[in-house]
C-alpha cells in the first residue's frame, strides 16, 4: 500500500527524504514578510517623529529653519511676533516760523545794528546795484525824521531807527527802518502818517548835504512784522523830482524792496538758528536712547 506525499518532512511512516523545493519557497516567503514589517515599522516611526517636531514648532512659535513665525491665537487669528525691533525716538519739532521772529519781541533777540540789518556794501535788487555810502542808528527816533513823523514815532514807542544811504548815477536813496514793540504800533504809524513827512535823508560818503534838502523827493512807507520802513529818494544836486522822471522813482522802489528783504531775512536767520539747535538736541537724545 502506498501513501500520498506529505509536508516538507514526512510524518511517521514517511520516506525520510526532505522536499528541498518546498523548503526554499517557504524560506523566501518568510524573508519577504520580515522585510515588509521592517519597512512599515520605519515609516510609522518617521511619521511619529515628524508629528513631535511639528507640535514643538507650533508650541514654541518658531519654524524648522529657525526663522520667527506668527503665532495662532485661541480665536484662530494670527498675531505678530512679540520680538519686534525698537528704534530710538528721533522726532524733530516742526521748523519755526520766520515771521514769528520779526513779530514777537520775546523771540526777536538777535542784535539789531546797521552792520546786521544792512551788512552788504552794495544793495542788489534784481539787475540793479547801488553802492552803500553811509549808515547811522539812533534810539531817539525823532532826531532822524522830518515833519510829523517824529511825533508819530515817539507816541507809538519807536525803540530804534536805523538808516542807510545808497547812491548811483546822480541819484540816492536813504532807507530807514524803525523798530516797535508790536506789529500794531508799526502799522498805526503808517495809518496816521501824512504826505511830506518821512525820515531825514542821510548824506556822506560822496552824497552831498544838498541831497533831498528843501526840495521835492520821492517817498515810500510800509511795514512788516513789528518794523516800519521808509525811503526818501532824489537827486544829489538838489534837483526836484518830477512826475515823469524815473531814476529817483526806481532807486526809491528798490530801496523799499531791499528794506523788506533785509527785515524778512532777519526772521529767517533767527528761525534757522533755532531749527539747527532743535536738530542737535534731537540727535543727542537719539544717541542717549540707542
Amino acid at each position: 500500500m502506498s501513501f500520498g506525499q506529505g509536508g516538507p518532512f514526512d510524518g511517521p511512516g514517511g520516506s525520510g527524504t526532505p522536499n528541498w523545493d518546498a523548503l526554499a519557497e517557504e524560506s523566501e516567503a518568510a524573508s519577504r514578510r520580515k522585510r515588509w514589517m521592517l519597512i512599515g515599522g520605519g515609516a510609522l516611526a518617521a511619521l511619529a517623529v515628524a508629528g513631535i517636531v511639528t507640535a514643538a514648532v507650533v508650541n514654541s512659535g518658531g519654524s524648522p529653519d529657525g526663522n520667527p513665525t506668527a503665532r495662532p491665537t485661541s480665536s484662530g487669528e494670527v498675531t505678530e511676533p512679540d520680538d519686534k525691533p525698537s528704534f530710538p525716538d528721533v522726532s524733530v519739532p516742526p521748523p519755526p516760523n520766520p515771521r514769528d521772529y520779526i513779530t514777537d519781541p520775546k523771540k526777536d533777540k538777535a542784535p539789531l545794528t546797521p552792520s546786521t540789518l544792512f551788512p552788504d556794501k552794495t544793495m542788489v535788487v534784481g539787475e540793479h546795484t547801488y553802492p552803500r555810502t553811509n549808515t547811522a542808528t539812533t534810539n531817539d527816533c525823532t532826531s532822524a525824521s522830518q515833519g510829523p513823523l517824529g511825533s508819530l514815532l515817539s507816541h507809538n514807542g519807536c525803540r530804534k531807527l536805523l538808516r542807510a544811504t545808497y547812491s548811483k548815477g546822480g541819484v540816492s536813496v536813504t532807507v530807514g527802518v524803525a523798530l516797535f514793540d508790536s506789529p500794531a504800533k508799526a502799522t498805526r504809524v503808517l495809518q496816521q502818517l501824512k504826505d511830506g513827512s518821512n525820515i531825514a535823508p542821510l548824506a556822506g560818503g560822496g552824497v552831498p548835504s544838498t541831497f533831498c534838502q528843501a526840495t521835492r523827493c520821492r517817498t515810500l512807507t510800509n511795514a512788516t512784522g513789528r518794523y516800519a520802513y521808509f525811503t526818501i529818494a532824489g537827486y544829489n544836486n538838489g534837483k526836484a523830482t518830477e512826475t515823469s522822471e524815473t531814476k529817483a522813482q526806481q532807486i526809491g522802489r528798490d530801496g523799499a524792496a531791499y528794506a523788506f528783504t533785509r527785515i524778512t531775512q532777519r526772521g529767517k536767520d533767527q528761525a534757522a538758528k533755532v531749527a539747527e539747535q532743535q536738530a542737535k538736541e534731537a540727535r543727542e537724545k537719539a544717541k542717549q536712547q540707542s
